[in-house]
C-alpha cells in the first residue's frame, strides 16, 4: 500500500496564495500593457493599476488573469477547480457554463450550482442566457458568492446553446442585445463583467464584423474585457469538437483588436496548449491567454508550470503525493452531500485521472480506477487501491520538473498578417 507523507493540511484552511481580492475589483481598471519579460509584465501591472480606495476592501489583490483555465462544460467543475488550484497559485479558472435560467429556478439550491471553496480564488463565473430578467436576477443572486468576474458567454457553439437555446455564440449577431446584457449584468454586481466570444460566425467573418460587435458591446454597456476564441464558429449543425478544429485559426484577428481598441482588455483563446506558446502570445503583446482542453488533459504538465513560467514565483516544490492528500480531505469532505450518493467517487476522482499522464503506471492506475469506482466509499480506501500503480520517483517529483514542450514560433509574423485597421461608424455601428 502507498501511503500519504506526514504532509497533513485539511482543504478549509489551505490557502495556496498570498494575495486577496478587493472586495470590489471591477473599481480599478485593467487596460494594462504587459511587457515581454515576466517581472516587468506583473510589475507593470501594479504600476497602472488606479485604485478607487473609498471601495476598496483589502490591501492587495490577485495576480493579473495573464493565464486563465477556459470554461469548459461538464469538465471545469468544483472537483476539477479544486485540483487546479492545488497545482497552480496564480492561474484564472472558469466555472462551466451555468444558464441564468439555473440560477433562477433553483434559488432553493444554489450551493450545489454556485458554491465552491474559498480556495478557489481567483474564480470567474461564466453564465449563459438570452433574457435580460433572468440574467439580472441570475447576476443577483450569485452576488453572495463573491466570483472575482461575471463572464457572459457568447461563444459557445453547442446546439443546445446555440440553436434551441438561442444563446452561446449566435449572440454575437444580435451585439446591441449583447450590449444590453452586459448592461444589465454589471449594473448588478459590483466585480468586473466580461464577454468570451469568437471572431465570428457562419459567413459573418470579417475582420470589420467583429470590430462591430466589440465596438457595440463596450460602447453600450461597461464591458472592457473581452475574451477571444480565434476561430470563428459555424452553426451548420457539426458538433462542438468540429467547431474547435475545423474553422482556422485567425490569430492576426486578435492581434489586430489590441492595435484597433487601445483602451479595452483582451485574452486569446484557441490553440495554445502550453505555457512555453501561452508565453510566445504574451511576448507579441497579449494582455492575456485562456487555455483549455490542455489544462484539463495534462494538468501537472500545464498548470505545473504556470507560476513559474507565466508569473515568475519561485515553484512550491509541492508533489502529487501532497496534493493528493489535500485532495483525499477535499474529496471526502463533499462525498454524497447532495443526496442521493452524489456526488459520488467516480465523480471526485475524475479530474485525478489526467494526473499522471505519460508516466510510469499510468494505464495501471486508470484500469484500478476504474475497479475501484464500482466499490470504493471514500477518497482515502480510493487512494489506497490505486496509488501502489504509481512509483513513488513519480509521486515525490516536485512540481514543474523538466522543461515545458511546446511551440515558441506560434505567432511568428503574426503582425505582418494583420487586417487593415478598423474605423468605426459610429452612428451605423450603434443603432444598426
Amino acid at each position: 500500500m502507498v501511503k500519504f507523507s506526514a504532509y497533513s493540511l485539511m482543504i478549509s484552511s489551505f490557502t495556496p496564495f498570498h494575495s486577496i481580492i478587493l472586495k470590489n475589483p471591477r473599481r480599478f481598471s485593467r487596460n494594462i500593457p504587459f511587457n515581454h519579460s515576466t517581472k516587468s509584465r506583473v510589475a507593470s501591472y501594479y504600476q497602472n493599476v488606479e485604485l478607487h480606495t473609498e471601495d476598496m476592501m483589502g490591501a492587495s489583490r490577485y495576480l493579473p488573469p495573464l493565464f486563465s483555465v477556459a470554461p469548459m462544460m461538464e469538465w471545469t467543475d468544483n472537483h476539477y477547480r479544486t485540483l487546479a488550484r492545488l497545482i497552480s497559485k496564480h492561474a484564472w479558472l472558469y466555472t462551466e457554463m451555468l444558464a441564468a435560467e439555473t440560477i433562477v429556478y433553483q434559488q432553493g439550491n444554489l450551493d450545489k450550482f454556485l458554491g465552491y471553496s474559498p480556495e478557489q480564488h481567483p474564480v470567474v463565473l461564466q453564465i449563459g442566457g438570452s433574457k435580460l430578467e433572468n440574467l439580472a436576477k441570475a447576476t443577483e443572486l450569485a452576488n453572495a458568492y463573491n466570483y472575482d468576474e461575471i463572464n457572459f458567454n457568447c461563444g459557445c457553439p453547442s446546439p443546445k446553446v446555440a440553436g434551441h437555446g438561442c444563446f452561446g455564440v449566435r449572440l454575437m449577431l444580435d451585439p446591441k442585445f449583447v450590449g444590453e446584457a452586459m448592461s444589465v449584468i454589471a449594473a448588478n454586481t459590483n466585480v468586473p463583467v466580461s464577454v468570451k466570444c469568437r471572431i465570428g460566425v457562419d459567413d459573418h467573418d470579417s475582420y470589420n464584423e467583429l470590430c462591430d460587435f466589440i465596438y457595440k458591446v463596450s460602447s453600450l454597456s461597461p464591458t472592457r474585457h473581452f475574451i477571444i476564441h480565434s476561430r470563428k464558429a459555424l452553426l451548420n449543425g457539426i458538433s462542438p469538437a468540429n467547431n474547435r478544429r475545423i474553422p482556422p485559426l485567425k490569430y492576426e484577428f486578435y492581434y489586430a483588436l489590441l492595435r484597433d481598441f487601445p483602451d479595452l482588455t483582451f485574452t486569446i483563446n484557441g490553440g495554445i496548449n502550453s505555457v512555453v506558446e501561452a508565453n510566445a502570445a504574451l511576448r507579441e503583446g497579449a494582455h492575456g491567454v485562456m487555455v483549455g482542453r490542455a489544462a484539463y488533459h495534462y494538468p501537472w504538465q500545464t498548470l505545473g508550470h504556470v507560476d513559474t513560467a507565466i508569473y515568475g514565483a519561485p515553484s512550491s516544490g509541492i508533489t502529487r503525493r501532497e496534493i493528493l492528500q489535500r485532495y483525499q480531505e477535499y474529496g471526502d469532505s463533499v462525498l454524497g452531500k447532495d443526496g442521493n450518493n452524489r456526488p459520488n467517487i467516480r465523480e471526485v476522482a475524475k479530474p485525478l485521472l489526467n494526473l499522471f499522464y505519460s508516466e510510469p503506471g499510468n494505464g495501471l492506475w486508470k484500469r484500478k480506477a476504474d475497479s475501484a469506482f464500482m466499490h470504493c466509499k471514500t477518497m482515502k480506501s480510493f487512494f489506497e487501491e490505486t496509488l501502489v500503480a504509481i512509483p513513488d520517483s513519480v509521486l515525490d517529483a516536485p512540481i514543474a520538473g523538466g522543461v515545458p514542450s511546446g511551440r515558441e514560433d506560434l505567432f511568428a509574423n503574426v503582425h505582418d498578417l494583420l487586417p487593415p485597421q478598423y474605423h468605426a461608424r459610429e452612428e451605423e455601428a450603434l443603432y444598426a
